[in-house]
């Protein structure tokens, strides 16, 4: 039977995408069709729906990538048939994987880097359960080697990212989730303090918070934690979440102690599809040494011929993103990474300074010292007949996408704005952006937008 019944009236020889199969009705949306059709037609329909989305490198919300390479592209295409966690049957696409987390170990400082241990992910979110549930687990084989109840487990952190939260949520653990002093962006050092007790798993800093992109003290939190430990006798690890960070603080803030040159940094997630610069799919978690991962949390599986060691909670994966990552290790080196990171930063910091000339706005983070970002509310808020809300939703006309939220709890009256900056949105883009906000304010000053019930336009990209 043929794939295409020629329509009465038409001839059938006369080939159009558009005037056969699935273009001439609405596209099914509850029930498989059931003809089959061709190819071209299929991709050309999936493809004109996905014209409606709107344009990534113009997406100022999300920290993941959105410029990828001709040469990482086609690393993936070659790869897109590839199980990574066959490692019996791709033996060197594991290797590749091994490689990663051992520079990435080396760049964090890890004590022996050749030999510690990690593992890649689909992306931050599930690296940071990994670190999370390793900390829970050391917790209670010490809480139980010691005959105390481990019952109660909880952990602290300041404004996170939801992923904390679902953590917290699956896991049956209290998320003790400290909040924003007032003039502050962060946790702060001081408040750790009162939140810990001995049944506390760890405490979570962020570096690169995803509200403000600044970076939280690790190393004033380590250091309160040591006298914590003196006083109090309770010795509780860290885990850095440094989604971002972990691949900015290395090649821009080298002084910045934050990864595992501080001993109660235990392991540390980042997201390889944001500043790692690799292509959506991957993220990292590096363990500071390998009794850090408690063996409980390892399972060696039977898996199409060969044993394979695994620990990430995902199991099938495509192996395209890891081998971009090397790639890019591989491409720009430390000083590529130097240059890439700095010239985002140094267009992040001029784009807070051409805004604050508009006079519009009050810069609570310009994108110096933390992630290439920047944070804003706007100046006399009170004032006028509009908000951010609809500073967004005025600026999607041009087809920018930008964050608007209130800060967290303590803070949750400020509406902020947040500017991500990544690898391929240079000057001559932020300018464009600094005139179509400067035409967007004063649009909205002649037209107020009255009674405006817009609500946040935040979205985490893990």
């Amino acid at each position: 039977m043929p794939l295409h019944q020629a329509t009465p009236g038409r001839r059938d020889e006369v080939f159009d995408l558009y005037a056969r199969d699935l273009a001439e009705q609405s596209l099914p949306k509850y029930k498989m069709p059931e003809k089959s059709s061709l190819a071209d037609t299929v991709y050309n329909l999936i493809h004109d729906e996905l014209l409606l989305d709107g344009n990534s490198r113009q997406n100022l919300a999300t920290f993941c990538t959105t410029y990828v390479s001709p040469q990482a592209q086609q690393l993936m295409q070659d790869c897109v048939d590839k199980n990574m966690i066959d490692q019996d049957e791709y033996p060197q696409t594991a290797e590749i994987e091994h490689r990663c987390v051992h520079i990435l170990a080396d760049l964090w400082n890890a004590p022996e880097a050749s030999s510690t241990i990690g593992c890649s992910t689909t992306g931050s979110s599930e690296a940071a359960m990994l670190g999370g549930l390793a900390l829970k687990w050391k917790w209670r084989k010490r809480r139980e080697a010691e005959g105390k109840p481990a019952d109660k487990p909880n952990l602290i952190c300041g404004p996170v990212q939801i992923c904390w939260h679902k953590f917290a949520r699956y896991f049956d653990i209290e998320l003790r989730e400290l909040p924003i002093l007032d003039g502050e962006l962060c946790m702060k050092p001081e408040q750790i303090a009162d939140a810990v007790d001995e049944n506390t798993i760890g405490v979570v800093p962020t570096l690169g918070v995803t509200f403000t992109g600044v970076y939280e003290p690790v190393e004033k939190i380590s250091a309160v934690l040591d006298q914590i430990e003196k006083e109090r006798g309770l010795d509780i690890p860290i885990h850095v979440d440094a989604a971002s960070g972990g691949f900015i603080a290395p090649f821009l803030h080298r002084d910045v102690l934050w990864d595992f040159r501080l001993p109660r940094v235990k392991s540390i997630n980042a997201s390889g599809h944001k500043y790692g610069l690799s292509p959506l799919g991957v993220g990292w978690a590096v363990w500071r040494e390998k009794e850090d991962l408690p063996e409980e949390l390892i399972f060696n599986v039977d898996y199409l011929g060969g044993q394979v060691p695994t620990f990430a909670l995902n199991f099938s994966r495509p192996a395209g993103e890891i081998v971009a990552q090397y790639y890019q290790f591989l491409r720009l080196g430390k000083q590529g990474y130097t240059d890439v990171q700095g010239a985002c930063a140094q267009t992040a910091q001029y784009l807070a300074g051409e805004l604050e000339k508009t006079g519009h706005f009050d810069m609570l983070y310009n994108g110096d010292g933390g992630l290439p970002a920047v944070c804003y509310s706007l100046k006399n808020s009170d004032q006028r007949a509009y908000t951010l809300y609809d500073v967004s939703e005025r600026l999607r006309m041009r087809g920018w996408q930008i964050a608007s939220y209130p800060l967290p709890e303590n803070r949750r009256d400020l509406v902020v704005q947040r500017v991500l900056v990544r690898h391929g949105m240079g000057r001559d883009l932020m300018e464009l952006l600094v005139e179509d906000m400067q035409r967007t304010i004063e649009f909205l000053d002649r037209n107020p937008m009255t009674n405006s019930e817009a609500g946040p336009t935040f979205h985490h990209g893990r």
